[in-house]
C-alpha cells in the first residue's frame, strides 16, 4: 500500500486504487490517522475526513483500538472479484447461473406496432394484470404496484424510500452475495439472522427487531445460497413477531418464484410499510431486468416518485415480455420443466453427497449449500481437482463456513465424480482443523 495525496478526496481516492489493484484487501489494517498525515505531511483532520468519506461509501470500518480497516465485503468491488483465479478447463459451478437451455424464449411485440412516448404511465398495464394474477394467487395485496429493473433494484428502491445510512437491517445469514454488496454501498448495517430449511429463525428475527432493525430482508423461496424456502409454520411464527413491530420496513425477494416448487407463504400485510418483490431474471432469463414490485401505499409511491426523477420507467417492451411469460401456456410447460430439473439435479447431488458422509441442503432453487470445516481449504481442494465452487464467505456474516454449488447444469455423471472430488476435501480441511 502506498497512499498518495494531500487532500482527503485525494487519499479517499488512493486508498480505493489500491483496493481494485488488490494491494488492498478484505480486513486489511490502515494506518493510524496521525501516522498516515505525518507520512503525507497534511493535518491529521485531513486524514480523518478521508477515513469519513470511505466509511460512507462503506469501503472502510472503524473499530475503536483495532483501527480503520477493509470492510469484509468492501461496497466498490463485488465479492465475486475475490476468489481465486480459475485455471482453464475448470469446471465452473460458482456462478448462480440457471441453465441457458432451461429457459424459455422470451416473446416481443411487433417493433411496427410499438409506439411508447413520454407520457406514458410507468406501468404496462398488461404486466400489471398478469402481476396481479400472479401475486394474488400467493395471497400478497396488490392494490399498489410498481416495475423495477429486478430484484436488487426493487430492493435498493424500497430500502433507501424509507432508511437512512447507519440503520440496522436484518438479514437472513447466509444470504444472498449482492444484497450484502448493496447495504455496504447504502451504508446500512446487517444484523445477521440464521436460517433453515423453513427460513429465518424466529427467536433471532424478535432480538434483532428488539435491537433496532429498521429493516427485514427476507427471500420466501429459493433462497441463496441455502435453498431454504418459508414454511408455512415458519411463516405463522414470524407474522406476529413482525406484528409486534409494526415500524418495521418488511422486504420480502420472490426471485425463485416459479422455478422453487414450493407455495409462497407471505409475511406482507402486518407491518406499516412493506414491499413484497417477484422478479423473472432466475426463471425465465437474466437479460429480463424486470421485477413487479407490491406494497402500501406510501412505499410505493416513494418507489415511484424517485424512479420518475432517474430512469423514468422499467422498458414497456421487457414488461410486455414478463406479462407474456407469465400467462403464456407454452411457457408455462417450459418453466415446469426446469423446475422438475433443477430438482432432480439438487436431489442427485445431496443424495451422492450423503452417501459419502457430507452433509448438504437445498431444499429450492438452483444451488446445494454444504457446510465445511475449512472453505478456504475445501475451495483450493476442488479448484485443484478442476471444480470452481463458491467460497461460503461470499455469503456469511457469522455464520459457520461453506460452500454454494450452483448445480443447474451439472450432469449425472457429473455428480458423482463432484461428490467424491467434494468428500475429499472435506477429508482434507479436517484434517488441518485437527493439526
Amino acid at each position: 500500500m502506498a497512499t498518495t495525496g494531500r487532500t482527503a478526496a485525494d487519499i479517499a481516492a488512493s486508498v480505493e486504487r489500491d483496493l481494485h489493484a488488490r494491494e488492498l484487501g478484505p480486513g486489511d489494517a490502515l494506518p493510524p490517522v496521525r501516522t498516515l498525515a505525518a507520512e503525507l505531511g497534511v493535518n491529521a483532520n485531513t486524514v480523518a475526513a478521508a477515513y469519513r468519506t470511505l466509511r460512507e461509501r462503506g469501503i472502510v470500518e472503524t473499530h475503536g483500538r483495532a483501527g480503520t480497516r477493509i470492510r469484509a465485503r468492501p461496497a466498490t468491488i463485488r465479492r465475486n472479484d475475490l476468489g481465486p483465479a480459475m485455471p482453464p478447463g475448470t469446471r465452473d459451478l460458482s456462478t448462480g447461473e440457471p441453465d441457458p437451455d432451461l429457459l424459455p424464449s422470451p416473446a416481443f411485440p411487433n417493433p411496427a406496432e410499438w409506439r411508447t412516448l413520454y407520457q406514458h404511465g410507468a406501468l404496462y398495464e398488461p404486466f400489471a394484470d398478469a402481476a396481479r394474477t400472479v401475486l394474488r394467487a400467493g395471497g400478497v395485496d396488490t392494490a399498489h404496484l410498481a416495475a423495477t429493473s429486478g430484484a436488487l433494484d426493487g430492493l435498493e428502491r424500497a430500502l433507501v424510500a424509507h432508511l437512512r445510512p447507519g440503520d440496522l437491517v436484518a438479514v437472513e445469514d447466509p444470504t444472498w452475495a449482492n444484497l450484502l454488496d448493496l447495504l455496504a454501498a447504502l451504508n446500512l448495517t446487517p444484523r445477521p439472522i440464521p436460517v433453515d430449511d423453513e427460513g429465518p429463525d424466529p427467536a433471532a428475527t424478535e432480538a434483532a427487531l428488539r435491537a433496532g432493525a429498521r429493516a427485514f430482508v427476507v427471500t420466501t423461496r429459493a433462497q441463496n445460497p441455502t435453498g431454504a424456502s418459508v414454511s408455512a409454520e415458519r411463516a405463522a411464527a414470524l407474522r406476529p413477531i413482525l406484528a409486534a413491530h409494526p415500524h418495521v420496513v418488511l422486504l420480502e425477494d420472490d426471485h425463485g418464484n416459479d422455478i422453487s416448487g414450493l407455495d409462497l407463504h407471505t409475511l406482507t400485510g402486518v407491518t406499516t410499510h412493506w414491499a413484497h418483490i417477484r422478479s423473472a431474471a432466475k426463471a425465465y432469463g437474466p437479460d429480463l431486468r424486470c421485477a413487479v414490485v407490491t406494497g402500501d401505499a406510501v412505499t410505493i409511491d416513494r418507489i415511484g416518485g424517485r424512479q420518475r426523477l432517474g430512469p423514468g420507467w422499467v422498458s414497456h417492451i421487457l414488461q410486455f415480455a414478463v406479462a407474456h411469460a407469465w400467462t403464456d401456456p407454452d411457457v408455462a410447460e417450459c418453466i415446469h420443466v426446469a423446475r422438475e430439473t433443477y430438482r432432480l439435479r439438487r436431489t442427485r447431488l445431496i443424495k451422492a453427497l450423503r452417501a459419502r458422509g457430507v452433509a448438504a441442503t437445498g431444499r429450492t432453487g438452483i444451488n446445494v449449500w454444504v457446510p465445511a470445516p475449512d472453505e478456504t481449504t475445501a475451495v483450493a481442494s476442488l479448484l485443484a481437482r478442476g471444480w470452481a465452487v463458491a467460497p461460503g464467505a461470499r455469503y456469511r456474516i457469522g455464520s459457520p463456513p461453506g460452500l454454494r454449488i450452483t448445480v443447474a447444469t451439472l450432469t449425472a455423471e457429473e455428480t458423482e465424480r463432484l461428490a467424491d472430488a467434494v468428500a475429499a476435501a472435506m477429508r482434507v480441511g479436517a484434517a488441518r482443523q485437527t493439526r
